[in-house]
This record gives structure tokens, C-alpha cells and sequence, in this order.
């Protein structure tokens, strides 16, 4: 599907590589607010980017303007109840022009039905963004709780917003 200037379109296995690429990126963002260091190899935990082009009931989506990609999206939870934004990017080059916004938007409506996104309340960017993002697809339908990271009583809750596309 055409967004704008951007396509978004369900990653196959030859986007694979640009994925990995676009999630090296992804992850040293997010080492910001996680504290999390690279590999020796210089390479961050992958297990969601395999996860994404390997397991039943998810889907891997790439962002591209002019054939270049832009950014990605990976969603689980296809094959339950609620599907979840496990994981989402957009390059800086391109950010702050509404590609994001019309991304998501197109994942979205992609997979109706109830949506559950997570982010870092240190990530103050994304608090914004998921929040307008919440408010533009749902109005005022949509909830936002704290909750445990699974396994990991060492870092902050997430924050979550749930809404219905």
C-alpha cells in the first residue's frame, strides 16, 4: 500500500537483510533508554527481528520512500485476541514528516481489531507519538497503563496503550 511518499508493504524474505540493517539501527536508538551494549560481534539481541520472519502470527513490515527503506514494523499476535506493535522504526532522515504516522496508521488498518503498543516512559518521544497515534485511529477510545517487563524486575514498567482499529 502507498502512503504518501512511503510504501508499506508486508516484509518477504529478500527484505530480510534491510531489516537487520534497519533493526542494528533500531536497537542502538533504544540502547538510549534500555542501557543495553552490543554483542562483541556489534550486533543487539535479534529475537523479535526472527521472530517476526519465522513464527506463525506475526508479520514484518517494511517502510519505503523511493525504494529506499525507511523503516519497519513487526506485529505478533495475528493468531489471538489482541495484536501487539512489538516493534517499530523509522530512520531520523525522515522523521517529523508524518511517515511514521501514516506507517502505522497503514499496519493498522492492515489487521483490524484490538491493538496493544508498548514503549518507555524515559522515551519521551514515543510517549507523544504513541499517545497522538492512540488519539487518531481510536479518539478518546483507548486506555494506557504501566506494566512489568516479563523477567526483567530490574528495569522500569512500559508504559501500554490499547485500542480497537
Amino acid at each position: 500500500m502507498v502512503v504518501g511518499e512511503t510504501v508499506v508493504r508486508r516484509a518477504t524474505a529478500a527484505d530480510r537483510g534491510a531489516c537487520e540493517r534497519l533493526w542494528l539501527m533500531f536497537r542502538h536508538d533504544m540502547s538510549a533508554f534500555t542501557g543495553e551494549l552490543p554483542a562483541p560481534d556489534g550486533t543487539f539481541r535479534s529475537e523479535r527481528l526472527a521472530a517476526a520472519f519465522g513464527e506463525e502470527g506475526w508479520a514484518p513490515y517494511l517502510f519505503t520512500s523511493e525504494e529506499q527503506p525507511v523503516g519497519f514494523a513487526f506485529v505478533r499476535g495475528l493468531d489471538g485476541p489482541k495484536r501487539v506493535l512489538n516493534s517499530f522504526f523509522v530512520v531520523h532522515g525522515v522523521r517529523r514528516g508524518g511517515v511514521g504516522l501514516r506507517a502505522v496508521r497503514a499496519v493498522f488498518a492492515a489487521h483490524p481489531g484490538p491493538w496493544e503498543v508498548a514503549f518507555q516512559d524515559v522515551n519521551v518521544g514515543a510517549v507523544a507519538f504513541w499517545r497522538r497515534v492512540a488519539t487518531e485511529v481510536a479518539g478518546q477510545a483507548w486506555t494506557e497503563e504501566r506494566r512489568a517487563v516479563p523477567g526483567r524486575p530490574d528495569v522500569a514498567p512500559d508504559r501500554w496503550i490499547s485500542f480497537e482499529v
